[in-house]
């Protein structure tokens, strides 16, 4: 298996390159150079795996330059830490299936991918005898899932920049009171997709990226992608038939996620749709909506690992979209660049709406679906999943299965839980253990050669 660009300016690399290079040396995003396909008969011969056993069952299709024995190894290292046997259960509420992909060490969807990145650095690192630096951008979960993907781990320092006052408050402490030496905690004066931003600039400056041997944990690293193709599988496996379709409902930033979803279908998942639900940054639904695919201004909401414009991941889709090709999809973004803006032809925007519906779920919208929810069920939403619930209620009908994924621990916004249901959150033992720890944040400009210049002063 061999790794290319979504703008074609590489030479193909294996799996394990393509886990250290994060973002590709010209800029784009890394893919397989094809998907590889299961037919119905695997998917029937899955029943009954372990969340382990399936993980292994669909990376192993794509990694052939690491042993067998040690990915097996490597896979049930990593999700020996969640809490749950099941790893990502479904539950059944209302008459939508919940996926609750919040038990790993920092109650959200992105430890799934990130306890098996970290394992997989440090895997590499020390068969390759390198250190790695890694540089992330977080909305609020991702910094905390890889602060605890890699603290402590040898071989790797970890810089993670978050909008500062722009996350609920568990998630900045679940960060900033990591002490380990190699973790570095920085807020910046600025929105997530300033984080972004800066990050991709810091990537994309090859002398520095070399330097400091530069590595990636947000989904533009193709790992994380990998890694949650199987939850939906693993759902797929609890809720379907035979050869039964099912509409997946994604509370989608940055399109990682549901561009997972989008792998598995291709991959062979019976899959009706995927329902793209956003809140009031709304720029993935007015584009599969009414075609418009224009930057606006980033809106704080209840629902903050969501509040992005920009969104990384697209790119991956538009490369599929354009047929593989890498010019237009390297043109497209500079159109981006230039103007705001990126237009499609009427034969593509027809094809995304085959695969995509979309709907924006506003404040009011996701508090009022967090307290009828709980109200009719007893079982508490995060404002994230209430918005993929919102967007499931309107957009879904028929007899499908619906999936909504759970994608945080509502305790992570007990706040704007509390204030939709009238009632505080239980806080799991997990966070009531951060009250009171000291921490440690650098608070810097939206400024490029600021935080470069934090980066060289910290590991000088």
């Amino acid at each position: 298996m061999r790794y290319i660009s979504t703008r074609g300016g590489i030479a193909p690399i294996r799996f394990k390159d393509a886990v250290m290079m994060g973002l590709a040396d010209d800029g784009g995003l890394l893919l397989p150079e094809s998907i590889p396909t299961f037919s119905d008969t695997d998917l029937e011969s899955w029943r009954g795996l372990s969340y382990s056993q399936l993980a292994f069952e669909i990376i192993s299709r794509y990694v052939d330059d690491i042993p067998a024995a040690d990915l097996r190894r490597l896979i049930d290292r990593s999700y020996a830490t969640f809490s749950h046997p099941e790893v990502t259960p479904v539950v059944r509420q209302d008459g939508v299936h919940i996926l609750e992909l919040f038990h790993g060490a920092t109650l959200a969807f992105k430890d799934v991918a990130l306890q098996f990145l970290g394992n997989l650095f440090e895997y590499i690192l020390a068969e390759r005898n390198e250190r790695l630096t890694i540089v992330a951008a977080t909305s609020g979960d991702t910094g905390s899932a890889a602060i605890h993907g890699v603290r402590g781990k040898q071989g790797i320092s970890i810089f993670v920049m978050h909008p500062e006052g722009k996350t609920s408050p568990v998630q900045a402490m679940q960060m900033t009171t990591v002490l380990d030496e190699n973790v570095h905690n920085i807020a910046i004066e600025g929105t997530f997709d300033d984080c972004q931003g800066i990050v991709k600039a810091l990537m994309n400056d090859l002398p520095f990226k070399q330097r400091h041997r530069l590595g990636a944990v947000n989904s533009i690293n193709w790992a994380r992608v990998l890694a949650q193709v199987v939850y939906y599988v693993y759902a797929w496996l609890k809720v379907a038939g035979p050869a039964q379709k099912v509409l997946f409902s994604v509370p989608t930033g940055n399109f990682g996620d549901i561009f997972a979803g989008y792998v598995a279908w291709q991959m062979g998942l019976p899959v009706q749709q995927l329902l793209l639900a956003t809140n009031e940054n709304n720029i993935l639904t007015r584009f599969i909506n009414k075609g418009d695919y224009s930057i606006g201004q980033v809106v704080q909401t209840v629902s903050p690992s969501m509040d992005i414009q920009v969104a990384s991941n697209f790119e991956r889709y538009l490369y599929y979209l354009f047929n593989g090709d890498t010019v237009r999809v390297g043109a497209v973004f500079e159109q981006l660049k230039k103007e705001g803006r990126i237009h499609f032809a009427d034969d593509e925007l027809a094809r995304v709406r085959r695969d995509f519906c979309s709907a924006s779920v506003n404040r009011v919208q996701t508090l009022a679906t967090i307290g009828n929810f709980y109200k009719e069920t007893g079982y508490l939403l995060d404002p994230h999943t209430a918005v993929g619930v919102k967007a499931a209620r309107d957009l879904a009908a028929g007899s499908t299965p619906v999936v909504c994924l759970a994608t945080a621990h509502p305790a992570k916004f007990g706040e704007a839980v509390q204030e939709a249901t009238g009632q505080a959150v239980p806080l799991p033992p997990v966070i009531q253990r951060l009250s009171g720890l000291p921490t440690r944040c650098a608070l810097l400009p939206a400024d490029q050669q600021q935080v470069r210049a934090f980066i060289e002063q910290r590991m000088a």
